[in-house]
Formats: C-alpha cells, sequence, structure tokens
C-alpha cells in the first residue's frame, strides 16, 4: 500500500512541476525555446502573456508563446500613432500657432503643436506688444481639432498628473503647471513658486516646514479633479534641509490657460487686454504672427523617450484634419488603421485601437500585431526615422535603468499601466541577426519590477556576445 501511495505521489509532483503544456508546445528554435521557457517557468509569474520574436531577415519566427493572444498594449500603442505619423504626415512635418488681429481683438490661433513652449509664447506676446497696445477681446481658438479634451476609456480618477493632461489644438507648456518648492522657516509654510506665475490656478497652501518627523505627513500637490477646477491644495510637511524640488500638475481647459498666460505676458509688456474669451478666427482678421514647431520628428522622439501622451494624441488628431471636420480622434485612428490594414498587412478587424498613447484600457492587440508593423517599418523607407525615434537601452527617458548592458542594441517602447507591463522593438544580435520583439503581459497585481525583469532578462538572450 504505501508502495502505491508513493508512486501517485511521485506522479502528482512529476506533473505539478511541469511546465504547461503551451510552454512545451510554442514554436520557435528549440534552443532559445529552452532557454526563455526556462526563464519564464522560474520566475513563476502567474500573467497573461504575449509573446514573440521575428528575425527580420529570415523571417522566421524565432520565439512565440500565445503570440495571437489580444491584451492591452498600454503605451506600445505608440509605436501605431508614431509609425502613422511618420509615414502620413512625413517626418519634416511642423505645427503653426498664429496671432490675426481683427479691429480691437486678436485671436490666437492653436496649431496641435504638442511642444508650444512659455517661451514660444512669449516670442509671440513680445511681437504683439510691439504693435498694439490696446485689445478689447483676446480670443483663443482650438477649431482645428474638435473640444473633447480627454479619450475614450480614460479613467475619471486619473487625476492631476503629467501623463492625463487635456488634449486640445491649443496646448500651452504640456497643459501644466511646474511648482517649484523648497522649505521654509520652521514651521512656517513651504515655499512655493510657479511656471508660469499666471492667476489661471488658485493656490491654498496648507504645508509646513519642519525639523523632524513627529507626525510627519507627506508632502502633496493636489487639483480639484473631481470639481473640473484649476485649484490647487498643497499639503504635508518637508524637512528643513530638503533639497528645492519641483512638481509638475495638469490644469483644467488648455485654451483658456493659455489665452490667461498671453494676456499676462502682453500686459506686462505695455499692452492692456480687457478680455479672454474662447472664440473661431474670422475670415476677415488680418494675420499678425505665428510660431512653427520643430519636425515632427523632434516631437515622435520626444514622444517615445518620454512616452508623452499628449503628443500621441495631437499625432492622432493632426491626422484626422479634414477640410470637412476638424481633427478628431475617430477620423485619426481610422487612418492608422488604414494605414496598418494596407502597408503593415494586419487584419485591424482583430485589434482595438481607441487612442493614440494607450492610456485608455479599451486598447487591444496581441504580439503578431506589433511584429507585422514592426517588420513593416523596418523594411520600409521609414526605416531610419523610425529606429531614431526610439529609446535605447540605459537611455534617458523610458529605459534609463533597463537593459544597460549592451543597451546600444535594442530599440524599443515601454507600455505601463495597473496590472500592464510591456516591451516591444527591435534587438540587434549577435547570435540572431536583428530580430522585432513584443512582449505584452497582462493581468498582476502590485508592482510591475518582476515582469520588467523577465522582459529585461529575454531581451539579455538575444543580445548577449
Amino acid at each position: 500500500m504505501k508502495k502505491i501511495k508513493f508512486y501517485y505521489l511521485a506522479i502528482f509532483i512529476a506533473f505539478s512541476c511541469s511546465p504547461p503544456k503551451v510552454l512545451l508546445d510554442n514554436p520557435g528554435l528549440s534552443s532559445l525555446k529552452k532557454e526563455i521557457n526556462s526563464l519564464i517557468i522560474k520566475s513563476d509569474l502567474d500573467i497573461n502573456m504575449s509573446l514573440k520574436i521575428t528575425s527580420l531577415e529570415s523571417k522566421k519566427t524565432l520565439y512565440a508563446l500565445n503570440s495571437h493572444k489580444k491584451l492591452m498594449p498600454a503605451s506600445n500603442n505608440k509605436l501605431y500613432t508614431s509609425a502613422a505619423a511618420l509615414v502620413q504626415l512625413g517626418a519634416d512635418y511642423t505645427f503653426e500657432t498664429s496671432i490675426y488681429q481683427n479691429g480691437t481683438n486678436i485671436y490666437l490661433v492653436g496649431g496641435g503643436d504638442p511642444d508650444f513652449s512659455l517661451a514660444s509664447l512669449d516670442s509671440l506676446a513680445n511681437i504683439i506688444s510691439s504693435k498694439i497696445k490696446t485689445v478689447d477681446t483676446l480670443f483663443v481658438d482650438e477649431s482645428l481639432m474638435d473640444t473633447l479634451h480627454y479619450g475614450e476609456g480614460w479613467m475619471w480618477d486619473e487625476g492631476p498628473w503629467w501623463y492625463a493632461a487635456p488634449v486640445s489644438a491649443l496646448s500651452l507648456n504640456d497643459n501644466c503647471v511646474d511648482f517649484y518648492y523648497r522649505p521654509g522657516k520652521t514651521g512656517k509654510p513651504v515655499q512655493i513658486s510657479t511656471n508660469p506665475s499666471t492667476s489661471y490656478i488658485k493656490i491654498d497652501n496648507q504645508s509646513f516646514t519642519v525639523n523632524d518627523t513627529i507626525d510627519f505627513e507627506k508632502f502633496k500637490i493636489e487639483r480639484d479633479w473631481a470639481g473640473r477646477t484649476n485649484s490647487f491644495k498643497i499639503s504635508g510637511k518637508i524637512m528643513k534641509f530638503n533639497s528645492a524640488d519641483t512638481l509638475i500638475r495638469n490644469i483644467v481647459h488648455p485654451p483658456l490657460f493659455a489665452g490667461t498666460v498671453l494676456k499676462e505676458m502682453l500686459t506686462k509688456n505695455g499692452t492692456s487686454v480687457e478680455n479672454v474669451l474662447i472664440g473661431q478666427v474670422s475670415n476677415n482678421s488680418k494675420f499678425l504672427t505665428s510660431h512653427f514647431s520643430d519636425s515632427l520628428f523632434y516631437s515622435a522622439k520626444n514622444l517615445m523617450n518620454e512616452s508623452d501622451n499628449l503628443t500621441a494624441e495631437l499625432f492622432i488628431k493632426t491626422l484626422g484634419i479634414s477640410n470637412d471636420a476638424p481633427g478628431n480622434w475617430k477620423s485619426g485612428l481610422n487612418i492608422v488603421k488604414s494605414f496598418l490594414a494596407d502597408s503593415a498587412k494586419i487584419d485591424t478587424t482583430t485589434i482595438r485601437i481607441v487612442d493614440g498613447s494607450g492610456v485608455s484600457r479599451y486598447n487591444l492587440t496581441s504580439a503578431d500585431h506589433f511584429i507585422d508593423l514592426l517588420t513593416y517599418m523596418y523594411q520600409s523607407p521609414y526605416n531610419n526615422d523610425f529606429l531614431k525615434i526610439l529609446p535605447h537601452g540605459g537611455s534617458k527617458g523610458t529605459l534609463n535603468n533597463r537593459i544597460k548592458t549592451n543597451g546600444e542594441r535594442i530599440r524599443a517602447k515601454t507600455g505601463h499601466l495597473s496590472g500592464v507591463s510591456c516591451l516591444s522593438g527591435y534587438a540587434f544580435s549577435p547570435t540572431y541577426g536583428p530580430v522585432a520583439f513584443s512582449m505584452l503581459m497582462n493581468g498582476y497585481i502590485g508592482s510591475s519590477k518582476n515582469y520588467r525583469k523577465l522582459q529585461d532578462d529575454i531581451i539579455e538572450i538575444l543580445v548577449h556576445d
């Protein structure tokens, strides 16, 4: 009886410790399968995965695991957006922000520039102030694009963070305010200054400078996002000997923000402005001046390295501009899908794309889809620009602390949401030559650290000497 019990116990242990059947049957090179499957089994991570690695020379699949499985891509969605923008708009495309005059009124007209800065607006203010000393109404015009400032499926409680800034054809300073803070005197409020310094926001500073950690409360800068106002509450404590630092918070209603800041700049330069209102430039208005952005290539590189959601959505809406309608998500995404279908030969009926940045949890795609895109872009005339906008391992930005060894052999885009960690791009392997890879991981709770480590360990297999 004891021998029989031991026999069944041994069978149970053998099967319970065996890798899942899908890991035994997955396609690819036997040597690569052995190494990657071993990493996955040892990681003991119980999540949904869609993985694929393909040779860009032979077009053969080097490794795949559930590569057809559709998961949330998070910011890997930006691969679709940037590729479509480079192909459809061109790397040299520029965005124009203009100012017009009609009688005693002026119009600030947004051109969808994702990098329109305070310095650029100040330059326009200097030009206007040299020509005009009295303005009745400063109209702000965002009509190049629709007035939906938030994407489909964006979480209602995303809050005041930089990555959740609203989207508008007239965007300034990433539609954010920079809060500079430093310790005050002990027992007194933390010293706060902002850039821009503007009446558009209201600040309630309830913070304190302390010299001990008794009853210590974390320092916070919070906007009343639930009430959709630009009132900021500053609370908590910082130590007296802390260094100065910066926090970035978004604002509500970008065009009024830009208009208010321009009014304040004009006033400083000696031009009075009575009102700031939303309005569309009239046909008989006179052109005064404009600012042209750097190239789309520059914006795309910033988009991919910083994972800039605002830039991604402005690319989508720019793609959607037509003579019949302002730029909008639906039209722009249709252009992206047409590009994916016609050029990358992706069956777009099998994916779901609802925004350009990947913020929405409604997006669904697979490793197969990303490999198709990456393969097309590598073989296309846009190869050089597309590779250059992608971060490399150990670079500044989203891959700053990842894949530092042989990092120059990697060009890839990260993707993160709560419970989502993805990495897709190119590896230039001494063993396998240039390869495209995509790793989508969904469904965990807590930190993404172990999932990022698994991704990095798989990449190390490809790029080590």
